[in-house]
């Protein structure tokens, strides 16, 4: 694994652990204090922790295409290096 890739990793990790501790908080603090709104924010943000997981596989997964493609591509610059080099007949 690259540099990037898990410099996304910890960044996803950070973003969904964040985002977890402050929904439980909201939620706890609401709960304690009897304001529902608290909880609905907690709520809240619990369920945006999806949205940094769903963006992280999205990454990786064009980040794989990518890969995926300079692969091919140096593939095609040997095969054409070597037919460059051949003589020809």
């Amino acid at each position: 694994m690259n540099q990037p890739d898990w410099l996304v990793r910890a960044g996803v990790v950070a973003a969904v652990g964040f985002l977890a501790l402050d929904a439980l908080l909201l939620a706890w603090a609401g709960w304690w204090t009897h304001r529902p709104g608290l909880m609905l924010w907690g709520a809240l943000l619990a369920g945006l922790i999806a949205v940094p997981l769903s963006l992280g596989r999205r990454y990786r997964r064009h980040m794989d295409e990518v890969r995926a493609a300079r692969h091919a591509m140096a593939q095609e610059v040997r095969y054409l290096q070597t037919a460059l080099r051949e003589p020809q007949r």
